[in-house]
């Protein structure tokens, strides 16, 4: 939990410290060269750092954010042209401004984003207006406006892009495990109807038995009641075509994909519990492709690692699957996984709708690691 937290703050912390720098850089050199020129800069520089510091701050509420911001920037403009002074939005607040527009622009549903948009230039019609000739700033302020939207409107549509193609790979993935649905079905229903079988002839030639063998039907109900009811957890669309899907995979396949891997990256070693007890379909299913995307991960961002290690242990509660590599995280690799390559949507939608948990990042020293865990189905009461 920890970690992912880190994970998530630190690109976000690393931006706006780096931005406050920025700020910080643009505000001293306005300041300084007002000051040289003997113009007064205590009123421009107090306007942008008031500006700025709501633009480092913008996440808390995106539209508050802008809403304020353009407000002080329009009562600054004001109070500048009835005081005489420098003409407002200054620099600051004009780079303040952009980075408020573009983000409200790009982050706030449709309506606040229109309303944010339409106060913006409003806000620059009034200052075009209220001169015969607008200032300098006036139209340097439209124009970094106009950007903002352009900027935030152009982010806005790669996020809608990366949405729609990771809410089709959820889709595809939720189809396959709809359909693996028929296999878990049938491999819990043919337990219980040879256990039924047993039961009849039980009845027959040995009746002081036939309590165990009801119980036998009992358990194996729960367990099928159990199965189903954490696959269905991803449901097919209502208008998907019932086909059926291979059989799942388990350990005794899992040599053969490793296998099939070789001589396409580096050395892969695979470490397989001592005591195999059988897994469910739904388990072997998903521990076998979290094998196959981490494999291909590795032979397509990190073929000039020397070794990757396989490693899926067991107890009695989980079944652990481990994946690591010694190659050096390079920065194609950490950017398509840590932002959630597709292949990786795919796994997290499996292990959590078995109820376990998928952690991927780099190791702590060299190397990248894959680590899931996936609960064996426990029985359920009835």
């Amino acid at each position: 939990m920890i970690t992912a937290l880190r994970s998530a703050l630190g690109p976000r912390v690393a931006a706006n410290t780096a931005l406050g720098v920025v700020f910080a850089v643009v505000l001293f050199v306005m300041a300084a060269q007002y000051a040289a020129q003997g113009r007064p800069w205590i009123f421009d520089t107090a306007v942008g750092l008031v500006v700025c510091l709501i633009a480092l701050t913008r996440e808390w509420n995106r539209a508050w954010a802008a809403t304020v911001g353009l407000v002080v920037a329009g009562g600054a403009g004001v109070i500048a042209r009835l005081a005489h002074l420098p003409g407002e939005p200054g620099p600051g607040a004009m780079l303040a401004l952009l980075v408020l527009g573009g983000s409200a622009i790009r982050a706030l549903s449709r309506w606040q984003a229109c309303a944010i948009a339409a106060a913006g230039l409003a806000l620059m019609a009034a200052g075009w207006l209220a001169e015969e000739g607008p200032s300098t700033p006036v139209r340097v302020g439209t124009e970094v406006w106009v950007l903002a939207l352009g900027v935030g409107l152009g982010l806005r549509f790669l996020d809608y892009r990366r949405r729609t193609a990771a809410d089709a790979v959820r889709h595809d993935e939720r189809l396959i495990l709809a359909r693996e649905l028929h296999d878990v079905v049938a491999h819990h229903i043919t337990g219980i109807v040879v256990q039924a079988q047993a039961a009849r002839l039980v009845r027959r030639s040995r009746p002081e038995m036939l309590d165990g063998t009801l119980a036998g039907i009992e358990e194996a109900g729960a367990e099928a009641l159990a199965a189903m009811r954490r696959v269905v957890g991803l449901l097919r669309d209502a208008d998907d075509v019932a086909t059926t899907s291979p059989t799942a995979q388990g350990v005794d396949q899992l040599t053969e994909l490793v296998h099939r891997f070789e001589g396409h990256g580096p050395e892969i070693e695979l470490r397989l519990p001592e005591e195999r007890v059988p897994w469910p379909p739904e388990v072997s299913t998903t521990v076998y492709r979290i094998v196959q995307e981490s494999l291909t991960n590795i032979s397509r961002h990190a073929s000039h690692a020397r070794c990757a290690v396989v490693d899926i242990a067991q107890s009695p509660a989980d079944v652990t699957i481990s994946i690591t590599d010694d190659a050096p995280t390079g920065h194609v690799r950490s950017r398509h996984l840590q932002k959630g390559g597709f292949g990786l949507i795919g796994m997290r939608e499996r292990v959590e709708a078995l109820g376990g948990t998928l952690t991927v990042g780099p190791e702590a020293g060299v190397g990248w690691s894959v680590l899931a865990t996936v609960p064996v189905l426990a029985k359920e009461s009835r």
